[in-house]
């Protein structure tokens, strides 16, 4: 079974780009100063016109029509302002702690920063993805969670250096060009910010919730904040907050010290009227396991970090359920 290699996605994202260049074909004039001057300004009038009737049509178009991703009948979002507050963790035990709370369900996990993907080592995967007959990229699977990311494309310390409209193909690709199978829930580990990855994705496909994943301090709050602003301006249902690193627990004398504050996020959820999905402590069990490709839930389901995320995965579950109501 052939397999889908990094050179390989880079040329076809190449190839795509060329073809949307647009050719220019006009009546061929022999060259002369006279008519060049004549030509120019001509050319110019026309150009300027055709720039104000494709301008006019695209506002007509609006924003890009949503396609359902094939098989998949719930895709959630996990976001965050900022880097470094436990975003990728937060979104592998969600997917786990939904297929833990139900495992009827079926869950997918999709990789979607580029940049810096988490995934192949927070689920302990490696590996270029086959190719079914269908020509579809077809997942990896640990712990019974079909996985995508551009991890599997490129070796573990290789850097992705393209510019955004490459970035916007690969991730259109990484949706639609996989096998997903039947999925209840694909979860999307979203990269930090607010920029073109979160904005194509929100536009593209229909989002049934985002997930905001913070710590309580000041500094992660204020692009929380921007980051769930940012879902409300696309329509993009806040399904609320995840206050992660909420406390830590000395294992010697068990007492609680806030590292990053308390209750920062629990406020902001107030704030913008949304939910507190839960509340995540900082332990070390957590960093071991996730540094170990073994996450939490699936290697510790009876400890209470393990408890947190399939608290939070419910808790995910009934927004989703009043969001559709």
């Amino acid at each position: 079974m052939a397999q889908f290699t990094y050179s390989r996605l880079s040329h076809l994202l190449r190839a795509s780009g060329n073809n949307l260049s647009v050719s220019r074909t006009g009546t061929e004039v022999k060259p002369g100063p006279a008519c060049h001057v004549q030509f120019t300004r001509c050319q110019r009038s026309v150009d300027s016109k055709a720039l104000q009737e494709r301008q006019k049509q695209q506002m007509a178009k609006g924003l890009p029509k949503q396609k359902p991703v094939a098989g998949v009948k719930q895709i959630i979002v996990v976001a965050s302002g900022k880097g470094g507050v436990g975003k990728s963790t937060t979104a592998v035990n969600l997917a786990l702690g939904l297929l833990a709370n139900d495992p009827l369900k079926t869950v997918g996990l999709l990789d979607a920063d580029v940049y810096g993907p988490s995934i192949p080592k927070l689920m302990n995967l490696k590996g270029n993805p086959e190719l079914s007959d269908n020509n579809l990229m077809i997942p990896l699977v640990n712990y019974g969670v079909p996985c995508m990311s551009m991890g599997f494309l490129v070796d573990e310390s290789a850097p992705i250096v393209w510019r955004g409209l490459m970035v916007m193909s690969a991730i259109e690709r990484l949706l639609r060009q996989v096998d997903w199978g039947s999925l209840d829930y694909l979860v999307v580990d979203m990269p930090p910010g607010t920029g073109d990855v979160q904005l194509s994705i929100s536009q593209n496909v229909p989002v049934a919730g985002a997930v905001i994943v913070s710590t309580p301090q000041d500094i992660a709050l204020l692009d929380a904040r921007r980051g769930a602003e940012m879902f409300k301006k696309v329509h993009v249902p806040v399904l609320g907050l995840v206050q992660n690193m909420s406390v830590f627990q000395c294992p010697n004398c068990n007492h609680q010290t806030h590292i990053f504050g308390s209750d920062g996020a629990r406020q902001l959820a107030d704030a913008l009227g949304v939910k507190l999905l839960g509340d995540v402590p900082l332990h070390v069990n957590i960093r071991e396991t996730s540094d170990r490709g073994t996450p939490v839930v699936v290697s510790s389901p009876d400890s209470p970090e393990a408890e947190a995320y399939r608290k939070v995965a419910s808790a995910v579950v009934q927004r989703l359920q009043e969001v559709d109501t």
